[in-house]
Order: C-alpha cells, then structure tokens, then sequence
C-alpha cells in the first residue's frame, strides 16, 4: 500500500494529486480558495458598495481590519487545532468566517460592513494557517514546493470566480447577494472537512500559550499605520505611522527576549536565514497586495470600465502568479536560484510599468481613435499586471519551501503557520501604506479627476520599493546560505 509520504525520486503533480495524497490536497486548498474567492469578490463590489453606504476615506481598511483579524485566525490556528483538531478547527473557523459573511451582507453603513470584514478575516485566517501548518505533516519534502504551489493555484480559482460573483452582483446593483454566495460556499467546505479530514491531531500535542503581547503589540501597530495611512491632515499622518514604526521596533525586542514567540526562534536574529526568507516572502506579498486593493477603483474612474472588466484586469496579477507558481514549483537546483532571483527583478519592472501607463487616461499619441488608444494602454496594463505577478509567482512557492527546510526541527510546525502569519502582515501593513499614498495624493477628494491619476502614479512609485527592497535582502549571506540549500 502506497504511503502518503512516499513518493518517486522526481515527484511530480501526478503524486501531489492521485491516492491519498488527491484527498488532502482538496481539503487543504478549499480553505485557501474559500479566502482568495473572498478577497476578490470583496474587491470587486468595493467601488459599488462604497457608491451607496459611503466611506470612501476607509477604501483600504476593508482590507486592513479584514487581514488584522486574519493575523490573529493564524495566531489562534495552533489552540484550535490542538483542541478540536483539524476536522473541528475546518469547521470552526468556516462557521466564523459564516457569521462575518452574513454581518457584510446586512451592512448599512461602513462601520457595519467593517465589523462583519474583521469576523470574515478571524475565521480565514484559522483556514489559511491550518493549511499551510498541515504541508509538512502530510507530505513529504520532495513535494513541498509543489504542495505550496497548488495552495498558491488557489488565488488562479479566485482569479475567475471572485470578478465574476463581484462583477454581476456589482452591476445589477445587488452587491449583498455576493456576500450570501460566499456563505454557500463556506458551508461546503465545512462539509468537505467532515468528509475528508482527520477528526483528531495526529500528535496529540497541546496547544503552547499564545503570545498574547506580541499580538496585542502588532495589532495596534497595524491600526495606528491604517489611521495613519487615511491622510485626513499632516499630524494623524505623521502621528500614525511614527507609532506604528515604534510598536514594531518594540514587537521585535520581545520576541527576541520572550519566552512565548508569535514567530520561531532565531527569526530576528542577524544574520539568520529564516528571517531573510521571511522578509523577501512579504516583500514580494506586498507588491500584489497593494497593486490589486486600489486597481479597481483606478480602472473604473480613469478609464472607463465596469466593475466586471475592472475586476478580472485586476484579477490578471494573480493569474500570473498561480501559471508561473505551477510552472517554476518543479525547479531545482540552478534552476531554483535564478527563478528565485528573478521574481522580485519582474515585479519591479512592472510596477515602473504600472506608474507610467495608468495613470494616463485618454488617447495615445499618432493614434486617430481614443477607443484604439485606450485598448492599447489597458493592454499595455495587463501585460505589466502578469509580469508582476509572475515575479511573485516564480520565487515565493521556493521561498515558502526553503522556510520549512531552515526552520529547527522542534519549530516546524510554527515555522510553517508563520509564513502566513509574515504573508498575512505585509498584507496589512502594505494595506496602510498603499492607502496613505493614495489619500495623501488626493483620491478621497475628489473622485474621477486628475488627483485619482495622481494617486495611482504615487502608488505605484512607492510599491516599487517592496521588490527593490527585496533585491537588496537577497544580497545578503544569509540568504544565500538559505539558497544553497537543498
């Protein structure tokens, strides 16, 4: 009888999904898909929800509030796992993601429709961590990358079910009822895991105290950079973002000096590698996260398109993501390091791309028609949409997996959960800071005129410093130490 954990020398996808192996796959990626479907399909309706319940200044915090709650589902993803296990942690954390669902689809104004985003984002961030902490339990190493991969194809499903949902319900003016299909749609996966998952832990461990100061450090520092990121004057910008500043320096003496970690031990140490590993993995997250939050938004107000069209443009990143994500999760070897080495050289390309052409509304020069000029500049946008997210694509499944192989053997299991919790931090603070570059560029002044060009030229500009950044990490020795190993 074939193992689960067995596997030929070069494994493929063939035994990634066929056996054993096809059923865990499923399970793992309902979860992931289940987030990314929601995270589209809210994108999507944002523009058309915002047009009748207000509440264009906290645009970006429908995704700040959402992934804060997400950092704190991944956090509680160990507790619950350990006392329900992954069979009742499944069907817990759909049931939160359920009642955070239905709190949006009743929202009249944005405070409501907040509120039921930051139960949402509880409940998928228990999904996502537990998908990712199981990988290395149930597969064995060679299909590391490739499992990390299939987790990543999920956002390629979201790419085609999120725009379409959000894009018809947008535009029969009945955004509510795309909320109810993501109810549809969670319960089907707790189905699922009653089906298919183990009712108890394998190991049987109990669950360690949660590090309840580091969570409370990083939550505040994430709403201080979001209400520093709404630009309504200098000072509660200035204000904000030196507070969030300051409760990170001060999130990472205590965990380099506590007995309870949120991340595993040696992260911030320097040099180390898992932390160089951690730092290029949210580089590279807040390149598509702060690129596809406000593209929407961009596409419908300068150049003219329906929420469904701007949805599945936006919708493209990500679409380059998951093809080369499934493409590059084969590599080895030499192969492997230059994949890896040249995601963040893509995105930054594209995001130079992005801040030249989008922000331009109108004909291109020498061409007779606007309709011709237009089409070639949102052309020209998709084209730098899958370069970026190809970049990503390429590196982040490698990156993901050298995580798992770097990280002490006593602290795999936290090591894999964390790369969704740093994933899931980017994400909030890229979030912020993508929504004070564009408050601060005027977008929340004055809608449909030259300020929405100006913000989305000095977003993209300031993005361009996530896959610079990450450039200048992989510099370093100890990423090439994390590198060269196999």
């Amino acid at each position: 009888m074939t193992d689960a954990r067995v596997v030929a020398a070069s494994p493929g996808w063939a035994d990634l999904l066929s056996g054993g192996n096809l059923v865990r796959s499923l399970a793992l990626s309902g979860g992931v898909a289940l987030h990314a479907v929601n995270l589209y399909i809210s994108t999507t309706i944002l523009p058309t929800v915002v047009g009748e319940i207000g509440g264009l200044d906290f645009y970006a915090w429908n995704t700040t509030l959402f992934v804060i709650a997400s950092i704190l589902g991944a956090a509680l993803s160990s507790p619950v796992l350990a006392q329900t296990g992954p069979r009742g942690g499944y069907i817990v954390a759909a049931a939160v993601f359920i009642v955070g669902t239905l709190a949006c689809a009743a929202a009249g104004s944005m405070p409501a429709m907040l509120a039921g985003r930051f139960v949402q984002g509880l409940g998928g961030g228990i999904l996502l961590a537990l998908a990712y902490a199981m990988v290395r339990r149930v597969y064995p190493e060679p299909l590391w990358p490739r499992a990390l991969a299939l987790l990543s194809s999920m956002w390629g499903i979201a790419t085609l079910l999120g725009p379409a949902v959000g894009g018809i319900f947008a535009e029969l003016d009945l955004w509510r009822g795309a909320f109810l299909i993501l109810v549809l749609f969670a319960a089907l996966i707790a189905c699922a895991a009653f089906l298919v998952l183990p009712q108890r832990a394998a190991d049987g461990k109990g669950a360690e105290p949660l590090p309840l100061v580091q969570l409370a450090l990083l939550t505040i520092a994430v709403f201080a950079a979001s209400w520093g990121g709404v630009g309504e004057n200098i000072v509660s910008t200035v204000a904000g973002m030196l507070a969030a500043l300051a409760l990170v320096v001060l999130f990472v003496v205590v965990e380099r000096t506590g007995t309870r970690k949120l991340l595993p031990a040696g992260t911030f140490r320097l040099p180390g590698a898992l932390g160089s590993l951690y730092a290029t993995s949210a580089l590279l997250a807040m390149t598509v996260t702060c690129t596809e939050i406000f593209l929407p938004l961009f596409l419908q107000e300068l150049h003219g398109r329906s929420p469904l069209e701007a949805g599945y443009i936006a919708a493209v990143m990500s679409a380059g993501w998951t093809t080369a994500a499934i493409l590059a999760s084969g590599f080895q070897g030499a192969r492997r390091t230059l994949a890896v080495h040249a995601g963040p050289v893509l995105s930054l390309a594209a995001m130079i791309a992005l801040a030249l052409v989008l922000p331009v509304a109108g004909p291109v020069p020498g061409l007779v028609s606007d309709p011709a000029g237009d089409w070639l500049r949102l052309s020209l946008i998709c084209a730098a949409l899958i370069v970026g997210g190809a970049g990503v694509g390429l590196a982040y499944p490698h990156l993901s997996a050298m995580v798992l192989q770097v990280a002490p053997a006593e602290e795999a299991d936290n090591a894999a959960s964390s790369i969704m919790t740093v994933q899931l931090c980017a994400t909030a603070f890229g979030a912020a800071i993508a929504g004070l570059a564009v408050n601060l560029a005027g977008a929340g002044t004055s809608p449909g005129g030259m300020d929405v060009a100006n913000a989305a030229r000095w977003l993209f500009v300031t993005v361009a410093l996530a896959p610079l950044a990450c450039i200048l990490a992989m510099r370093s020795a100890s990423f090439r130490q994390a590198v060269s190993r196999r």
